[in-house]
């Protein structure tokens, strides 16, 4: 049974693309500089701020960030707080699977994988700069 609590909330695409951006520790402008010609820091703030986000845009968005568009468009913050502090806070299981919390892989797997690929975005990012900066 789904709560209506959450088939009610709205995700906010665009506060989750400032998230992903964020912890890849991205800068607006050099997302922009990635979109291309047509885009600049303020066009991509004004982005961050729209709870509905086109789905082209968002596409790009997510392979720029490398991360899947998906999770830019489910992402839930507090959701995802909840299951981390039930998984690490409960020393009673059964708590949890009265929840019927049986997730297919090991949430803290998925978090590692993210946070190496963060990484390595990260540096994919500083090497173009670097790259750029020597062009000028």
């Amino acid at each position: 049974m789904i709560d209506t609590d959450m088939q009610n909330k709205k995700i906010h695409q665009g506060r989750n693309i400032k998230r992903f951006r964020e912890m890849l520790g991205i800068k607006q402008e050099a997302l922009a500089f990635e979109l291309g010609d047509d885009w600049n820091q303020k066009k991509i703030s004004l982005l961050e701020q729209k709870e509905m986000v086109e789905s082209d845009i968002l596409a790009q968005v997510a392979k720029i960030l490398k991360v899947p568009a998906e999770a830019i468009e489910n992402f839930d913050e507090e959701q995802a707080v909840n299951i981390i502090s039930n998984t690490f806070t409960s020393n009673d299981t059964s708590t949890l699977n009265a929840v019927n919390i049986q997730p297919t892989f090991n949430p803290l797997d998925k978090m590692v994988e993210l946070y190496e690929r963060m990484l390595q975005q990260q540096k994919e990012m500083i090497e173009k700069l670097e790259r750029l900066l020597e062009k000028k």
